[in-house]
């Protein structure tokens, strides 16, 4: 029972930054969730070996839902600028049917590390180069459509091998096109819905056969009891928050966006 509270409770936060930062619940949950597949069932265990998987595959579906509720609350608020974002969302779906094909093929411990080496370049890049930590005018030309759809379709491959969403990619995007954060994060919720619909579709049917020796509960890779509990949170965490939106100033926005995702890296490495 304390598993699925402490699911529940994640999940409430998950909610929050899905609306206020984008992550789609990602950094939250796969962290979370992968560490106590492991504590409950043990390395060992076809569940304990597969952790990694389920986490990403999980999170992956809880986007579905998060992310929609997160867009709508955007669109009500005014805050989604659909011409950038409608560019980018077939290819980001093509990508991230990729990125859940190499998943279920993926150690899941070099997934791990993945995930790892993924948020310290993030974090990096976000500190070090312009345009994120303070609002400027745009730093980076409109691209292309070649070059929006070749960034789609890597933006989707990343954000679904890692179950994440697009947020940690496109939001550093924006900003250096001169999007404040609120924008910036909100466009993040559209954008993560490709990957979500791609990817939980991709991991249900190439674990489909796996999901016999997890036990039950499992539909291919995707544990359905975290992911009941973890919507029903996110749904809370969506509500509470919103009343928030475009109401942070555009410099702490940036900051607790960076913070949280250090925390998160530090939740990873330090097993």
């Amino acid at each position: 029972m304390s598993f699925y509270v402490l699911l529940g409770a994640f999940g409430l936060l998950a909610g929050v930054t899905t609306v206020l930062f984008g992550f789609g619940g990602g950094f939250v949950v796969v962290p979370l969730l992968y560490r106590m597949l492991l504590m409950a069932n043990g390395e060992q265990s076809a569940v304990g070996r597969s952790a990694m998987q389920i986490a990403v595959a999980t999170s992956t579906c809880v986007m579905v839902f998060g992310a929609a509720l997160a867009t709508r609350r955007h669109q009500r608020a005014g805050t989604l600028d659909w011409a950038q974002v409608r560019p980018l969302l077939a290819p980001i779906a093509v990508g991230a049917a990729l990125g859940a094909l190499a998943a279920s093929a993926a150690q899941g411990e070099w997934l791990r590390w993945a995930f790892v080496g993924y948020l310290v370049l993030t974090i990096l890049d976000s500190v070090f180069r312009p345009g994120f930590l303070s609002r400027r005018p745009a730093l980076a030309p409109a691209p292309s459509g070649l070059a929006t759809a070749a960034s789609g379709l890597g933006i989707g491959t990343v954000a679904a091998l890692l179950g994440v969403g697009g947020s940690v990619m496109t939001v550093p995007l924006m900003r250096r096109r001169g999007v404040a954060m609120t924008q910036a994060t909100a466009m993040a919720n559209p954008l993560s819905l490709p990957v979500a619909l791609a990817g939980a579709a991709t991991y249900v049917a190439l674990g489909w056969h796996a999901s016999a020796s997890l036990g039950t509960g499992y539909i291919g890779l995707v544990d359905l009891r975290a992911l009941a509990v973890l919507v029903a949170g996110s749904w809370g965490g969506i509500r509470l928050a919103a009343p928030l939106i475009g109401r942070i100033p555009d410099a702490v926005h940036a900051r607790v966006y960076l913070g949280l995702l250090t925390a998160v890296l530090l939740a990873m490495v330090l097993r």
